[in-house]
């Protein structure tokens, strides 16, 4: 999303010198490059939606400034159920869910664990940026109290940026100097990560619309910790391959962990079952339905001769 109105004559040249049989878009509605490519377009248009919010601000203000604006998108992709309940609000229409997809070999392939990381510990791993709604803050209040009965338990956060005040607040308070901040590692180094996690714990308080960091953590074998939340719910089976907790609830989070600290075989069941789930999205069977959906939506009669 960019305010760049100066880009329209660039994207309307790109599109038409192109010559494309299919232009595909995401976030086709939200202001203004890709509001211009959806209006632009005479070739097959697919809007791919990606959006979720608890409040709608992202779509209502797209709708104000779309609504005496011509558009056309013959076929609408949700990458879940979360993000298609989102746009219809705004956009009422047909959907097809088509998820975001992942590297799938490069998280299964067994990777050498990072320096340290094998000494026999327990190992809970957060992945994300520093922001407040990837809600490490209840994370580090549920590490420090399972730290009482699981002293050899570590947490290893990685993502770029710094904690944010909050999060600085709970390990000043509660004297939290042994968690490992690896910070930005590469994408060579991730899978690593995550396989040398028992746990991997994402305690977002909201706004996804999806997990691709829960699919690496399942294609990597590790049994899940995740926030009840609409765009996780959309991927982990409470019970089956993750356990799903409160948001925004420190304890919830920590009675979660606790159970699978204390049972590593069901540790195991889970993440056995995580990676047979995380095969489904490989991004060859993703870019199938895809390719699928672009032949669907363009058998429609009135859609004849554009392919």
């Amino acid at each position: 999303m960019a305010l760049s109105v100066w880009k329209r004559p660039r994207i309307k040249a790109l599109i038409r010198d192109g010559n494309y049989n299919v232009v595909h878009i995401h976030e086709p509605f939200a202001p203004v490059p890709p509001a211009l490519g959806a209006r632009t377009s005479s070739a097959l248009t697919i809007g791919t939606f990606h959006a979720y919010r608890e409040r709608g601000h992202l779509y209502r203000m797209s709708k104000y400034m779309l609504r005496t604006s011509p558009r056309r998108i013959d076929g609408r992709i949700a990458v879940s159920n979360a993000a298609r309940h989102y746009v219809s609000r705004f956009f009422p229409g047909d959907y097809e869910i088509i998820p975001n997809g992942i590297d799938y070999d490069r998280f299964a392939s067994p990777a050498p664990a990072p320096k340290g990381f094998d000494d026999g510990r327990i190992n809970l791993l957060f992945v994300g940026r520093m922001e407040k709604r990837k809600g490490l803050r209840y994370l580090l209040s549920a590490y420090a109290d399972l730290k009482w009965d699981f002293p050899e338990l570590r947490l290893t956060v990685v993502g770029p940026g710094e904690p944010d005040a909050d999060s600085q607040r709970v390990m000043g308070e509660r004297n939290l100097n042994d968690v490992v901040f690896a910070g930005r590692v590469s994408d060579e180094m991730l899978p690593a990560y995550y396989q040398s996690a028992d746990i991997f714990c994402s305690p977002a308080t909201g706004s996804e619309s999806f997990g691709i960091v829960l699919l690496e953590a399942m294609a990597a074998g590790v049994s899940i910790v995740a926030s009840d939340i609409a765009g996780y719910r959309d991927v982990i089976d409470h019970g089956a391959d993750g356990l799903l907790a409160q948001p925004n609830d420190p304890t919830a989070l920590a009675g979660a962990l606790r159970t699978l600290i204390e049972d590593p075989a069901r540790r195991a069941q889970m993440g056995a079952a995580g990676r047979l789930k995380a095969h489904g999205y490989r991004w060859p069977e993703v870019a199938s339905r895809v390719l699928d959906f672009y032949q669907k939506v363009a058998s429609r009669p009135e859609l004849a001769g554009i392919v």
